[in-house]
């Protein structure tokens, strides 16, 4: 007996058709069958167009029928579809009417929300047709990529669970990372080229890229020409999406042939292979339509006013800064993106997510704030995401601030704003700040400790893409944003940076090794901090953005890595490298829980102490620019994989960002164990830092000076003695 389903009901134009299935949404195929779903509340018809693939006009359009409806949804299986050469999208007819939220247009052809592989811009910066029906255009996507056994432990692919306090996670941009001509990749700018720079990214040390927006987004958005050079803009960082389920075509080498799918698997499995993680950051605070004079490319036709946060008077409430507001607590709108996260998870093994401008996802449908927003409730207990990472950036436009308070559930972390404000200002020698940074290197516990959630929910970090790198926030004390077109008003005005005595590049040489010395105190900062730590793509060798802390806008060598300053600044990429490994070889530094300061299990020493200039007595003045801290090893797990439990090492940090050296006491460390100096950023390189374990004796175990605006490191472990 055969299955009545298996069996078309209707013809149109030679096309066998049924009923569909309303659920999965989007295209999916069964067989030799493809079936069609989408949801619209409002709608009163839809038609299904089908193009042959890069044809302008479509061979088909193909209404659903009334019998193809069941409830808000519409969907119809289409048998013998030649689906590899088609691409497709939806007509929606429904009322027009802006002031109760309807804005359906029935000559607007519409891309699925669901799509999954969306071509129409494939090589970057390629002006499109602009008078084309239809800009984005949905393919069928069959998963038939082959993930394979790693041919050593016969074990397929999946997101790698590295435990959340082991990580080092490192933010980089697709097409930045490898665009520039140095880079010495053969497909710049891509998933591809990405993959061929994993030896440097195991080389540097860190187990998680964090990849700026990846989700298909057009780069044409406010295009323009920079007043200053006369360069074209683009929208580079891409915090725009056109689809919630898409990698971006053109940050493929293969995306001319639609293969973005299999690239970009393809750099996970690669990632995963050698111990990297990969978290996407995800955009679903607002996408590419924009306000009432924006484009109908989806969302804005299909439903808009179930898609949109909108007035009373039917416009768009603007919380993400962008033009409109995406209504992320009504529950269609949230199932899209619980889906669209199970989707990146499942279907290309991805093993976190950092969601910008997340305060947004916990506004009720009006804009309020909500003390139990479902959206995040829902994700952190969801089954399939119960492993994920997941990241809020908490803080929105509309002057949400949760850093602190963002609704957890002990599954969210959070990007520590107040830890990168912190250290900036005490880098640069502020007074009265003293008090904050002694909190954010203990993990913040006035943020989260009240709360119940432990270190692993602050995500440490000193710079990120939005804002100066690493090397700018030492070579300048005002932006210089000129060349984005916007008259120097964009970009955050309050950078807590400091120039060390001249603006932008020089060549003195005094003021050069400033530099490189602040550099490596921010990294050592961040490196010995408990919480998560980020580190941004590039700050490891000195990149510059000349003085631009809004980089959006400029696909060019200002934004581009120059892998020139590998070699330039060698010292810096050793450093990082080595206390990269520092950190993932002491367990003392990555604690899950919350430090007590004392000595609950009669060790001798506390499982951390503040200290000064004097051993035991810490600095608590006002004007104060020294501090030092001791961590007990013996309170440490033993590393794991440890056959014994082996106690971790002392390890004793004395930071001064004073202009002038102080000598600072040492504890005294148990009978038969003696200090060693790690790092030392006020020594030229290579005595700056040494290789883990391999920590010279230092002669006077009683006290040690700290040159001018540096950081030691001091390892305490048993001696051995030679025979």
């Amino acid at each position: 007996m055969h299955r009545v389903d298996l069996f078309p009901t209707h013809e149109y134009q030679g096309l066998k058709l049924r009923p569909g299935r309303p659920y999965p949404f989007g295209a999916t195929v069964y067989g030799n069958m493809v079936n069609f779903s989408v949801y619209s509340r409002y709608a009163t018809d839809c038609t299904l167009v089908l193009f042959h693939n890069r044809e302008e006009k479509p061979f088909v359009e193909i209404p659903f029928f009334k019998e193809f409806r069941l409830g808000n949804v519409f969907s119809m299986i289409i048998f013998d579809l030649d689906y590899e050469n088609i691409e497709y999208g939806f007509r929606m007819d429904g009322p027009f009417c802006p002031e109760e939220g309807h804005r359906f247009d029935k000559s607007k052809i519409l891309l699925d929300p669901y799509a999954k592989l969306i071509v129409g811009r494939d090589v970057w910066g390629k002006q499109p047709n602009w008078d084309s029906l239809y800009q984005y255009r949905a393919r069928v996507v069959l998963d038939d990529f082959d993930w394979e056994n790693d041919g050593e432990h016969q074990s397929f692919d999946l997101p790698l669970e590295t435990p959340v306090n082991d990580l080092i996670i490192y933010e980089m941009h697709v097409r930045n990372f490898t665009c520039g001509a140095a880079s010495g990749v053969k497909h710049r700018g891509t998933f591809a080229g990405i993959i061929e720079k994993i030896p440097y990214l195991k080389e540097l040390g860190v187990n998680c890229v964090e990849l700026m927006p990846i989700h298909e987004f057009d780069e044409f958005e406010n295009h323009r020409v920079s007043p200053v050079d006369g360069r074209e803009l683009y929208n580079l960082w891409g915090y725009s999406n056109v689809g919630f389920f898409a990698p971006k075509a053109a940050y493929a080498s293969s995306g001319r042939f639609a293969m973005q799918v299999d690239e970009l698997k393809n750099l996970v499995k690669q990632l995963h292979k050698n111990g990297i993680e990969v978290m996407l950051d995800v955009v679903f605070n607002h996408t590419a339509e924009g306000n009432e004079q924006g484009p109908y490319i989806s969302y804005r036709g299909i439903d808009n006013k179930t898609y949109y946060m909108l007035t009373r008077e039917g416009y768009y409430f603007n919380f993400s800064g962008c033009g409109n507001t995406l209504n992320c607590n009504n529950p269609n709108v949230r199932d899209m993106i619980v889906e669209s996260l199970r989707y990146w998870v499942t279907d290309y093994h991805i093993d976190g997510f950092r969601f910008d401008l997340a305060a947004i996802l916990g506004r009720d449908q009006e804009g309020n704030p909500m003390s139990n927003p479902p959206l995040l409730e829902s994700l952190a207990h969801d089954p399939i995401l119960g492993k994920t990472k997941l990241i809020a950036e908490a803080w929105d436009a509309g002057g949400l601030y949760q850093v602190g308070s963002f609704p957890s559930w002990g599954r969210w972390a959070e990007w520590n704003g107040k830890f990168r404000d912190s250290m900036r200002r005490f880098l640069k020698s502020d007074e009265g700040v003293l008090d904050d940074v002694k909190e954010r290197i203990i993990g913040s516990p006035d943020l989260y400790a009240s709360q119940g959630r432990g270190i692993k929910a602050s995500v440490n970090f000193i710079t990120a893409h939005d804002g100066f790198t690493l090397m700018d926030l030492v070579s300048y004390n005002v932006k210089h944003n000129e060349a984005n077109g916007e008259d120097n008003r964009d970009g955050e005005n309050h950078n807590n940076s400091w120039n060390c005595g001249c603006e932008g590049e020089t060549d003195d040489p005094e003021i050069n090794r400033l530099r490189h010395r602040q550099v490596k105190n921010a990294i050592t900062m961040l490196m010995v901090s408990q919480g998560i730590p980020m580190v941004l793509s590039g700050d490891e060798m000195g990149n510059s953005q000349q003085g631009n802390n809004n980089a959006y806008c400029q696909d060019n060598e200002i934004a581009w890595l120059d892998w020139n300053n590998l070699e330039k600044n060698a010292d810096l990429f050793r450093y990082f490298k080595n206390i990269i490994k520092f950190r993932r070889q002491h367990k003392v530094l990555r604690y899950d829980e919350h430090l007590s300061q004392s000595d609950y299990l009669g060790l001798g020493y506390p499982d951390f102490s503040w200290h000064g200039v004097k051993a035991w007595q810490p600095e608590t003045g006002h004007n104060n620019l020294t501090l030092a801290f001791m961590l007990n090893g013996q309170y440490a797990a033993a590393p794991e994989g440890s056959p014994e439990g082996h106690p971790d090492d002392f390890i004793y940090v004395a930071m001064n960002m004073h202009w002038e050296m102080h000598g600072f006491e040492l504890p005294q460390l148990p009978q038969g164990m003696a200090w060693h100096v790690f790092a030392n950023t006020g020594m030229p390189s290579p005595e700056d830092i040494f290789e883990p374990g391999e920590e010279p004796l230092i002669d006077n175990q009683h006290e040690i000076l700290v040159g001018p605006r540096s950081i030691i490191i001091l390892v305490g472990k048993t001696l051995t003695i030679d025979h």
